[in-house]
């Protein structure tokens, strides 16, 4: 991974609270694991950044390797990463996600 592409990362995830790496953007997700996760995060109704990685080859394949994690999208908060898809929506169902969102630990 190129050391500006890693750097990119590392600014986004922290310099914003919720970031996702997705194929597409939040108004029009390209997959469905992405639609998943930005209809969690609506439903939460915080702010977040969505980062669309189709647009940058570099970034699509350097985010997997920043996070040593294999599939997109995948969601940082506060800096930490948090998972994709399936763990984003079962934090968000066992009430996980909106307890990590609010400072505190479920």
């Amino acid at each position: 991974m190129a050391m500006a592409t890693s750097d990119r990362i590392r600014a986004l995830v922290t310099d914003n609270e919720i970031v996702v790496f997705m194929k597409g953007v939040p108004a029009a997700p390209q997959c469905g694991f992405s639609a998943g996760v930005v209809k969690v995060l609506e439903a939460i109704g915080r702010p977040y950044v969505g980062v669309n990685v189709l647009d940058d080859p570099f970034l699509r394949e350097g985010i997997k390797e920043y996070s040593d994690w294999p599939t997109l999208p995948q969601v940082y908060v506060r800096g930490e990463f948090i998972g994709g898809c399936d763990i984003v929506r079962d934090m968000y169902a066992a009430g996980e996600l909106q307890a990590l969102l609010a400072g505190q630990s479920a």
